[in-house]
């Protein structure tokens, strides 16, 4: 074995036995359909820490020949599959972490040195009798050992995008860095699979395609492999239960991220979440912001802070619960290059910052953890008015568990005059503005706006999740230049509280209108009781 041709199943072997292991083996059978044919290229781009390394350990335990790896994989989903024993075991594995080369490198061309340098090192060990045209060219060298033995190469690149985060000014050395690997690549008999691990995809790198026989698989588009992405939510409820965990928790923890696969394995919406925040969650017993702990704010900061047109307000739309509309199609698949706030908010996604909802064409945070790394960032910036809303929305809340209509309704006047970036001409309006007041809210509630109850929607429901069953659910019924009390009456006349009969205990009714004359807000509350 060596170090990055046939490297073996060491790597794999300690994921499955770690303390939680989910069985993602599910992707070997996607891959080996692409193997050796026309769809043999392969880019998988997600966030960090979403398991794309584990996942290139699990390939390059079932393709490498370095030992027999039947026995990790008997027991585990690929070991059903037609094609399992077909390509186990059955190919020379190169596996590369270009991070690792990027790091000991001053330059690009030092870096491609030794990438070849060390790789013809190791081929030339393994392939001592095959006759060599050249044995400095690396290229040449994998043509030699395919003519004499047939046998192709599966090639796993992890962290294959990591230049154009470091070197992002650099055009030259991206320029140079894509020659090669179209050169290594493309149009290669020896190449039986390549696969390819980044956070960015790979078409739009300026006019220069190099890599244009890449298929890709994004947080955009996740296509076929969308279930592969993270942690399914199946996978997510079988981990709480073992681990004695709420699972109603960690939905409003780390659910969010949506990846709809259309493909011919049928369509399917993904309700996705990341690796790394559900294992933390399970091993600490504890929910809490892991995922976000691996990079500080300020890379979230740098990108939110830019001065495109409507980027802010989009942002406080979105802390405050909604989606917004984008065009991705104008992203350059860079971090540099941005004509518009989509091209910022296309990134986002890809970083892991906002989830893509690809029917509707919109983009939202995704969940509580992502949330609060919006608020870290804002709070360091000149968006205090935003901040201001978010932390008074303590007081907020407990004024409504008080029935305190008069300090509800200061309340979402001030957030209204924080906020005013917004355009407050309707109810939808008026609603953003009410979720970013109620934001502490999340803390105790599952929040869900027009929900489907009675003869109509309710506006607003907050309720609580059972970890909270101490507090009150509430219904807010929204008005335009019209009575508070008229939207209690609205909420029991349309009987908007049978959309929480299955819930026992007490209930807030709260109408709250907003007169466009005065430019202020009234609020009524009312107590009532609902389930068994």
């Amino acid at each position: 074995m060596g170090s990055y041709l046939n490297p073996g199943s060491e790597r794999f072997r300690e994921s499955l036995r770690s303390q939680i292991y989910v069985d993602k083996t599910g992707l070997i059978e996607r891959t080996n359909a692409r193997v050796r044919t026309a769809q043999k290229y392969v880019c998988i781009s997600r966030p960090r820490r979403f398991g794309k390394s584990m996942a290139i350990d699990m390939l390059t335990a079932y393709y490498g020949r370095a030992e027999d790896a039947s026995g990790l994989f008997d027991g585990l989903k690929i070991s059903r599959s037609p094609s399992f024993r077909e390509h186990l075991n059955q190919y020379d594995v190169i596996r590369i972490n270009m991070q690792d080369f990027l790091s000991a490198a001053h330059n690009m061309t030092e870096m491609l040195a030794m990438l070849q340098r060390y790789l013809t090192a190791e081929l030339l060990d393994s392939f001592e009798t095959v006759r060599y045209r050249d044995k400095s060219n690396l290229i040449q060298i994998m043509k030699d050992i395919y003519a004499r033995t047939k046998r192709a190469f599966v090639i796993l690149i992890d962290e294959w995008d990591c230049l154009f985060r470091e070197y992002k000014q650099d055009l030259e050395a991206q320029r140079q860095y894509l020659d090669f690997l179209r050169a290594w690549l493309k149009d290669k008999d020896y190449v039986a699979l390549a696969y390819m691990t980044g956070i960015l995809p790979v078409k739009k790198y300026g006019t220069h395609s190099a890599l244009n026989m890449f298929l890709e698989y994004s947080m955009i588009d996740p296509g076929d492999f969308a279930g592969f992405f993270g942690f399914t939510e199946d996978e997510v409820r079988e981990l709480c239960g073992a681990n004695e965990m709420s699972f109603e928790e960690a939905r409003a923890w780390y659910n969010g991220y949506r990846l709809a696969s259309h493909s011919r394995f049928g369509d399917r919406v993904y309700a996705m979440y990341s690796p790394k925040s559900v294992v933390e969650a399970m091993l600490r017993h504890r929910f809490g912001p892991y995922w976000n702990r691996t990079e500080t704010y300020e890379a979230l900061k740098i990108y939110i802070q830019m001065n495109m047109d409507g980027l802010k307000d989009a942002v406080v739309r979105m802390l405050a619960g909604d989606g917004v509309c984008i065009n991705t199609g104008t992203f350059t698949n860079d971090m540099t290059t941005f004509a518009t706030k989509d091209d910022v908010l296309t990134l986002l996604v890809h970083l892991g910052y906002l989830t893509y909802d690809s029917d509707q064409e919109t983009v939202s945070v995704p969940n509580r953890e992502v949330s609060q790394e919006y608020v870290n960032a804002i709070s360091t910036m000149d968006w205090q008015e935003v901040i201001r809303s978010v932390n008074d929305s303590r007081r907020l809340l407990e004024a409504l568990w008080n029935q305190d209509g008069d300090a509800v309704a200061k309340g979402i006047d001030r957030a209204h005059d924080e906020i005013s970036i917004l355009r407050y001409n309707d109810e939808n309006a008026l609603s953003c503005t009410i979720n970013l007041a109620f934001y502490f809210a999340r803390e105790y509630y599952t929040i869900v706006r027009e929900l489907p109850a009675g003869k109509g929607f309710a506006d607003i429901c907050l309720i609580p999740r059972r970890l909270h069953a101490d507090k009150p659910a509430a219904i807010l019924e929204l008005k335009w230049d019209r009575s508070a009390g008229g939207a209690i009456a609205q909420i029991k006349n349309r009987r908007y509280m049978e959309a929480l009969k299955d819930y026992q205990g007490s209930l807030l009714l709260a109408g709250i209108s907003y007169d466009k004359g005065s430019k202020k807000h009234t609020c009524v509350i009312e107590r009532a009781e609902v389930g068994g």
